[in-house]
């Protein structure tokens, strides 16, 4: 299986065949990138658990709602995606860090499919209003801005020290 350089927002679902305790071990550094047949693999960017994690929500609500992909993109494989039991294995393309990589899994892992994540879209209409241009706040002259700072100042201080006269009043009543 090749994985582009620069592959980003795809998910790859692999089936685990294997015992719980076998599928538990992958999580192990080095574990899962040798099961793979490839040197090294992010695994902040993997997740391996066992479908009864999911509950009502199973794999497929959980790859919609849980990943970002999209029910129509999950619709021909729904049936296979629900029929999965035991441990599956979701390998996100940042595992890869961005670089061409052949996987040969071992004979336990089956890949199930390739599914685009849903990407956030950055655009929209520029702000129209006055407040949102450059420099539009009104300009405080520097002597305004002092006097405002030493306000605020003042007031933090005289509460700061309010505060500790209350607090030496209650310690000396109770000396």
């Amino acid at each position: 299986m090749h994985i582009p350089a620069g592959e980003r927002d795809m998910i790859r679902v692999f089936d685990l065949g294997m015992r719980p305790e076998q599928a538990r071990f992958l999580r192990e550094p080095e574990a899962l990138a040798q099961v793979l047949g490839i040197d090294e693999i992010n695994l902040d960017q993997v997740e391996i658990f066992p479908l009864t994690d999911l509950e009502d929500l199973g794999l497929v609500g959980y790859l919609n709602e849980g990943c970002g992909i999209a029910a129509d993109q999950l619709a021909p494989d729904h049936a296979r995606l629900m029929g999965l039991t035991g441990h599956v294995l979701l390998i996100r393309s940042r595992a890869f860090g961005g670089e061409e990589t052949r996987l040969t899994p071992a004979r336990q892992i089956t890949f199930i499919g390739a599914y685009g994540e849903d990407q956030t879209q950055w655009t929209g209409a520029p702000i129209q209003t006055d407040s949102a241009k450059l420099y539009s706040a009104p300009r405080l002259s520097p002597r305004e801005g002092r006097a405002k700072a030493r306000r605020i100042g003042a007031s933090l201080f005289a509460v700061v020290m309010l505060l500790m006269v209350a607090l030496l009043s209650k310690l000396v009543g109770w000396l």
